[in-house]
């Protein structure tokens, strides 16, 4: 048997069949003994990108389970953009290794009712990052929502091609491919726009290998900064890449154009894709310091009559700041945002992204800022899980004909009974086959 170093390299392989065995031989090792990870506690993270997108440390949707496993994470789940190629595979490792497991969808959408207003796209009136959560289950071939997801990708993908063919005439010479340097780097051919910065990155190191004043000279004459300023960051990745992104793909840069509202899907289009898939639409909080999102309540209403039943939170960087002021504000804002969720009793899905170097794994949810709203995050990420088990065994997830008939009338009973099937049910193949096997009875119902 290999050593669980050698099984966790191997989860990374952009090769299904070998992920697979690699977790089936985890199972084994921990039945035998021979893997003891940490025992489960009450943290979560439902918000990890997989190498689908963009995952800083590389790692797919079984190494995200795994870690999890590892933590003694109580929910550990996915979100890609513009792809649900994580979803099988994270469903299927939290089973084997006995873990609650959700995946989720990520995107930008074109609000005309927001055609004047910055949401959580600064900078970029109109548009808006969005999510499916609680996905278990592709849209049926033919349907709107197939189409739908089929266009997210090649959205993404028409969008990116148009950034590089720009950055490229910017660079002259430290210019990419986008077949050979750009699609190798993710295994669903689903780069982002942090693949571009990490593939600018790697070529003008290799253009300029050798040459470290020429390096030097070529990123600051093209990012119109004093080499003496660039020197300090030059060779450490996330500073530089950060700053890369910055100059050449956000707005000013060589790379960046103009919101056009048809390279994007529409707000009712993506709820529509959520509920071809059974999943919770949802809304991505930012940090409430833009127009749009001043008055939380009021916007989360609006989204509440377009169909949108969640929020996302990322609460690492609506806390751990350094600037006191800053912090005061965003913290604050945090507040009202989990306050405005509650009052609709939107089931809130957090995490920490992991999309760029230094992201912690999971929220510190022993942090004085968090304690107002730990337990909102818990409810809401058992009430996903618990949504994600009775969607995938019974057709009874969070929007199916069973919760119309029973909880139309009371959200609250709603979120309150998903979040009991979170929390009484353990995560593991024999709970999904008892539950199928019991798919007349519904739990918890008298």
């Amino acid at each position: 048997m290999r050593t669980i170093e050698q099984i966790r390299q191997a989860l990374n392989s952009f090769d299904r069949d070998e992920r697979r065995a690699a977790v089936e031989e985890l199972s084994r090792a921990r039945a035998a003994g021979k893997w003891k990870p940490k025992p489960p506690g009450d943290w979560m993270n439902l918000h990890g990108h997989t190498f689908h997108s963009y995952n800083s440390e590389g790692w797919s949707p079984s190494r995200l389970v795994f870690e999890g496993v590892e933590a003694g994470l109580e929910i550990i789940g996915s979100v890609d953009f513009d792809v649900l190629d994580a979803m099988e595979e994270v469903l299927d490792a939290g089973d084997l290794l006995g873990i609650k497991t959700t995946v989720g969808l990520e995107t930008r959408v074109f609000i005309p009712e927001y055609s004047h207003w910055e949401l959580n796209s600064p900078g970029e009136p109109g548009v808006a990052y969005f999510m499916a959560t609680g996905c278990y289950r592709m849209p049926e071939e033919g349907s709107k929502g197939h189409g739908i997801l089929a266009n997210l990708k090649d959205l993404a993908q028409k969008r990116n091609r148009e950034m590089v063919r720009r950055i490229n005439d910017h660079l002259d010479k430290v210019s990419l491919d986008f077949e050979s340097d750009v699609l190798p780097m993710t295994p669903s051919e689903n780069p982002t726009e942090r693949h571009l910065v990490e593939a600018y990155n790697k070529k003008g190191n290799e253009v300029f290998d050798g040459d470290p004043a020429g390096l030097l000279n070529f990123w600051a004459d093209r990012f119109a900064i004093a080499p003496d300023e660039l020197e300090p960051i030059l060779h450490k990745t996330n500073p530089f890449q950060e700053l890369l992104r910055s100059k050449l793909m956000k707005k000013g840069g060589a790379g960046y154009a103009e919101p056009d509202p048809s390279s994007f899907p529409t707000l009712l289009e993506m709820v529509d894709l959520a509920r071809d898939m059974g999943a919770l639409p949802t809304y991505a909080f930012l940090d409430g310091t833009t127009p749009g999102e001043s008055n939380m309540l009021e916007l989360l209403e609006f989204f509440q009559g377009k169909g949108v039943s969640a929020l996302n939170i990322i609460p690492d960087r609506n806390w751990n700041i350094t600037d006191p002021d800053t912090k005061s504000k965003k913290v604050a804002k945090l507040y009202e945002a989990v306050d405005a969720a509650s009052e609709l009793f939107y089931p809130l899905c957090i995490g920490t992204e992991m999309n760029k170097a230094g992201l912690p794994f999971v929220d510190d949810f022993g942090a004085t800022e968090l304690e107002p709203v730990v337990n909102d995050f818990r409810l809401g990420g058992r009430a996903l899980w618990g949504h994600t088990l009775l969607a995938r065994t019974q057709d009874r997830g969070w929007g199916s004909d069973f919760a119309t008939q029973y909880f139309a009338d009371s959200q609250a009973t709603r979120l309150e009974y998903y979040a009991k099937v979170g929390t009484e049910f353990r995560a593991g193949v024999e709970t999904v086959e008892e539950l199928r096997d019991s798919s007349q009875s519904i739990p918890f119902m008298s």
